[in-house]
């Protein structure tokens, strides 16, 4: 097993596979600046109202790659869940997907996707919709980073896996960071205020968003 993980071929399959994930993660990141997002908006104005929409289509698109060469060198395992184990990582796995799909009733998708800007015409480079909460954000800033890593973090692992697992991890934090510097940008100190309140990604049961903090922050009475 130990010669099949480090023959050569395997360790070049890795070699690209981290590759792939290295330029993925870079170009997520630069598309999502406002750095970038001003140099369009200065450079070519027109394009604007589409830069989300292609934004998210070709975050899509070029995630083909990396997901691809990861089910492509596939080595032994690791570590395969099982009994008690597996039935733990199968609940959790099922209680992730489940918050996601619950959580989306709480964005503005036509938002997100882009659509609004689009059918808007918007040339603005910041997000349109005001500062908004779901019920998950009282608990994490990051709520979908959150229920990815239990994602990754509950399948069987193998060299490829696990390799990805760790980038993917390391992007999750570090591009949660990113993403808190346009958030302070947009809405200022409501931010930095909510940042001391909410850990990040991983839930604490004494750190988080009560009702009367979350209704003082959002400037609304209805707490979720």
């Amino acid at each position: 097993m130990a010669k099949d993980i480090v023959s050569a071929p395997y360790m070049i399959d890795l070699l690209w596979l981290v590759l792939a994930w290295l330029a993925y993660f870079v170009f997520h990141s630069l598309m999502a600046s406002l750095r970038i997002k001003q140099a369009v908006a200065r450079r070519w104005p027109e394009w604007m109202p589409a830069y989300r929409l292609i934004f998210n289509a070709l975050a899509v698109l070029l995630l083909a790659l990396p997901v691809w060469l990861l089910y492509s060198a596939q080595g032994p395992f690791l570590w395969r869940w099982s009994g008690v184990a597996a039935w733990l990582s199968g609940i959790l796995s099922v209680a992730a997907m489940a918050g996601f799909v619950w959580s989306l009733k709480y964005y503005d998708m036509a938002e997100f996707l882009g659509l609004r800007q689009y059918s808007g015409r918007v040339h603005s480079v910041h997000d349109q919709e005001g500062f908004h909460l779901s019920p998950l954000h009282r608990y994490v800033r990051h709520p979908w980073y959150s229920l990815a890593l239990v994602l990754i973090w509950t399948r069987d692992m193998n060299l490829a896996m696990l390799v990805s697992a760790i980038m993917m991890t390391g992007y999750f934090v570090m591009g949660s960071r990113l993403e808190e510097r346009k958030l302070i940008e947009y809405h200022g100190p409501v931010y930095r205020r909510y940042m001391a309140l909410v850990p990040a990604l991983i839930p604490r049961p004494w750190k988080f968003l009560r009702r009367h903090q979350l209704a003082e922050l959002t400037g609304r009475n209805r707490a979720l």
